[in-house]
This record gives structure tokens, sequence and C-alpha cells, in this order.
């Protein structure tokens, strides 16, 4: 007996042509990945407060950590949305550094202010988003083999312009208010005599701006629908008159923008615009979409989910660090409690799968 579609309140997936005329049956809270990922996450935080007591500092660990996922959860956005075409951004390092490439060449060269650099920036990263979609589109080929190849690519074009354009491979002119995106936090902001948290970054805000877009854009729109659509059938999608092109490359110009997006996040991090930016982008990007929901054969993705993986991620190696836990021993650790998250997810899916055949 099949057993009926699984549904999620906050997860985006596109609508089968072959769904059961049965209705189906809401699983149980528990079974939610998402709240699963948030209760690891708190309870990860709080056993890591308890054996060492500094990892609770909001300016001297959670500041910094949390603006390091704030970066990194945009980074896992970026992946997501190629993802849900069925593609997959191998280039979304290069990208990042791409993007900060011309905010960094903006502010030294051309004397811009912070928001016109930025707008720069995500232009840059939207172009060649739109260039690598545009060849997938065009040649047939898979995303695995164009992205690898356009990541190979700005490789080399990144370190030739930063060669022939700075002397030290960096732009380390800073705009007026970069130093202050930096440093600054919630606690900064007050409203009358209320302000905010000094442990959540002003820099977050572009983060939540991205949550906020990409999740209107998946459950509000008809665009959203259609890009789910292509990553579920795309020769369904094309009998059903969706140009599939079209949307393939608007998920590679998507991808390209946040990818922009979280370079010059993380330039702003650390006050310089260098060609490394975007280096350790691969692994964050595909760990914190997938934890979270999104299906790597596409069709199905999860923003708020991105965040929570990320969170994960993110807790997991500040925690096994202020435990002085070597980087070998602390890839070790991550590795079996990513996989415990996995797993424990696969159990949850399994046994509600169990008890909504046996109701029915």
């Amino acid at each position: 007996m099949k057993a009926p579609a699984m549904t999620e309140e906050n997860d985006s997936r596109a609508d089968g042509a072959d769904t059961a005329p049965q209705a189906t049956r809401r699983l149980p809270f528990w079974v939610n990945q998402r709240l699963g990922l948030l209760v690891l996450t708190l309870a990860l935080a709080a056993l890591f407060g308890v054996l060492r007591p500094a990892f609770l500092d909001e300016r001297l660990v959670l500041f910094p950590l949390l603006r390091g996922i704030s970066t990194l959860t945009v980074v896992a956005l970026a992946q997501m949305v190629v993802l849900s075409v069925g593609h997959m951004n191998l280039a979304v390092g290069r990208m990042a550094a791409f993007g900060a490439l011309f905010a960094g060449l903006g502010y030294d060269r051309l004397g811009l202010p912070l928001p016109l650099g930025l707008l720069l920036c995500l232009f840059a990263g939207a172009a060649i988003g739109v260039l690598t979609g545009w060849i997938i589109d065009r040649t047939g080929v898979s995303s695995f083999v164009v992205t690898l190849a356009m990541d190979f690519a700005l490789l080399g074009l990144i370190s030739l312009l930063y060669s022939a354009l700075t002397e030290n491979a960096a732009f380390t002119t800073q705009p007026s208010g970069l130093s202050d995106l930096r440093s600054t936090s919630l606690a900064d902001i007050c409203v009358g005599p209320v302000c905010g948290s000094p442990a959540v970054p002003q820099i977050a805000q572009f983060t939540v701006l991205a949550l906020g877009g990409l999740g209107f854009l998946y459950t509000r729109t008809r665009l959203g629908r259609e890009l789910l659509l292509t990553g579920t059938n795309p020769a369904a999608a094309e009998l059903s008159g969706i140009p599939t092109g079209r949307r393939v490359i608007l998920a590679h110009a998507l991808s390209g923008l946040l990818a922009a997006l979280a370079g010059f996040m993380a330039a702003v991090s650390t006050g310089t615009f260098r060609a490394s930016i975007g280096d350790d982008f691969m692994l964050p990007s595909f760990l914190g979409a997938v934890l979270g929901g999104t299906l790597l054969t596409g069709g199905v993705v999860s923003v708020l989910g991105a965040l929570l993986g990320t969170s994960l991620v993110g807790v997991i190696r500040k925690g096994l660090d202020l435990l002085s836990v070597g980087l070998e021993s602390l890839n070790i650790y991550l590795g079996c409690v990513l996989l415990l998250a996995l797993s424990a997810d696969r159990v949850r899916t399994v046994v509600s799968y169990r008890k909504v055949v046996r109701s029915t």
C-alpha cells in the first residue's frame, strides 16, 4: 500500500500531477524537520554554555557567531535556489568573490558610497549567474560540469584582476559606514528606552531580507511555483507551458546575486575585499540547505530550514572550538553530529509514515 504524501507547513514544494485522491492526514508535530533542528541547536547551545560559560558571552562569542551564521545562511540560500530547479552551483564561492571584487573596486577606485558599492556587487553576481544559467540552458550540459568549469574560470580571472588592480591582492579602502556595519549590534538601535540585543549584529538585516524575499517568492508567487515545478519534472513543466529554460536562468541569477551578497557580508566582517573570499563557502552551502530540508533532486525547498541548518553547524563548530577540540577531531565530531541529525530525521519520517498507514 502506498503511503500518503507528507505535508509540512512552511516547506515550499511543487504540486504533483498524480496526487492521491484520498485526503492527506497531518503528521505529528514532532515529525517536523525544522522543529528537530531548532530543538537540537538550542540543546547543543545550552550544553556548550554549561561546559564553557564563555559560550554565552554576548559580545565575545555570540556576536561573531551570529555574524558568521548570517553570512553562511545567505550562502545556503544561494545554493537552495538552484537546488529548487534540480541543479547545483559549485561556483558559489567564486561568485561571492567575484561580486565582492566589484564592490571593492567601486570603493577603492570610484569612491562609491556604501549602498552603491553593494548594488554594483549584486549586479556583478547576478550577471555571472545569468551567464552560467544561459550556458546550461543553451548547451544542455549538466549544471555540475558548467558550474565546476565556471569555478575554475573565476578562480583564474579573480586572481588576475586583483593582481592587476591592487598591490597587496586586496582592496582595503573602507567607505563611510562599513566599519559600523561590521561592529555594531542591535543594542545600538533603540526605540525609546528599549534597545536590541548586543549579541545580534546589524549585518543580519541582509539575511532577514533574503529570507523574507525568498519565502515570499516560493510560497506566494506563481514564479516560485514554476521554479519548483521545473525542479520536480522539467518535461511536465514544459508541457504545462512553463518556460523552463528561463526559469533555470532565473534560478542561477538569484544564486549569483545571493552569493555576491554573502561575499559582501564576508568582506564587511573582515574589513577587506580580497581574492580568498568564499574559499570555504561550498560545503556550508550544501550543509545548510540540505539539513534544512531542501531536496538535492529539486522541487522542495525550506527557506527557514536553511537558516536552522546553518545555525546548527555554526553552534557545533563554535562550541567544539571553545572546548579546545583540534581541527581533525572537530571535523570528526561535526560529521557524527550531522549524521545523527539526518538519521533522526529519517527515523521520524519512517515512524510517521507507519502511523499514517496504520490509521488509513
